[in-house]
């Protein structure tokens, strides 16, 4: 993410594309590490979007196209989840994370580096193998070089547009919804209800109230 954002400092287009081998740093949501060894597809791709008035929305938008990709790539999958804001989940489990960093100058965003990383045939830590899963699992034939193009082109495709959420881009959502009906314990308590058009996720809470979350970590009742 770190060269994709020199990139765009000089000039790239959008759809530029930088991908690793693997990373010694990799990084996730709110600073955490991302293992990111051989066999995954470590990507970052720059953004220039046209719309820039719901860029919390664009984490759901670029997932969803990623999903889509990914299932016509590999046919054998099983219906893709995702788990608002930036998780895409493969038989319950996390198989590729999201991350979009903004620039910002006079007032305006320049440019967005939308980072995705897949587990494809990198090993899993043993720690987090309950949690988390590689696409070969499920697709043994899958190829970081064979999925490189399709996705890079799929995320291109949807940060194109940064505003509100369309009302189809919902519905495919509301087919995806890992928290749909869940009870959720943080940021705050209560039922999942979906997302806004905005990308901020709806809880109703025990009172009855609607609350409209629009970033932080959701913890589910086991």
């Amino acid at each position: 993410m770190d060269s994709a954002h020199e990139l765009a400092q000089r000039g790239a287009a959008h759809g530029t594309a930088v991908r690793a081998d693997r990373q010694t740093a990799g990084r996730g949501t709110r600073g955490r590490n991302w293992e990111s060894d051989d066999g995954g597809l470590w990507l970052s791709v720059i953004a220039r979007p046209e719309h820039t008035d719901a860029l919390e929305a664009l984490s759901v938008r670029v997932g969803l196209a990623v999903c889509a990709a990914l299932e016509v790539a590999c046919p054998v999958l099983p219906r893709l989840q995702l788990k608002w804001p930036n998780d895409i989940l493969l038989d319950g489990r996390k198989m590729a994370g999201i991350l979009c960093e903004a620039r910002w100058g006079g007032g305006r965003c320049l440019w967005v580096v939308v980072g995705l990383g897949l587990n494809v045939r990198n090993v899993v830590p043993d720690t987090l193998r309950g949690v988390a899963t590689a696409l070969v699992n499920w697709a043994p034939g899958a190829t970081v070089d064979a999925l490189a193009a399709p996705v890079a082109a799929a995320v291109a495709f949807a940060a194109r547009e940064a505003g509100l959420l369309t009302d189809p881009e919902l519905r495919a959502f509301a087919l995806r919804d890992a928290l749909a009906g869940a009870h959720v314990v943080e940021p705050v308590r209560g039922s999942a209800e979906g997302i806004t058009a905005g990308g901020a996720l709806r809880v109703r809470t025990e009172a009855g109230l609607v609350r409209e979350i629009l970033a932080g970590v959701v913890t589910t009742a086991s």
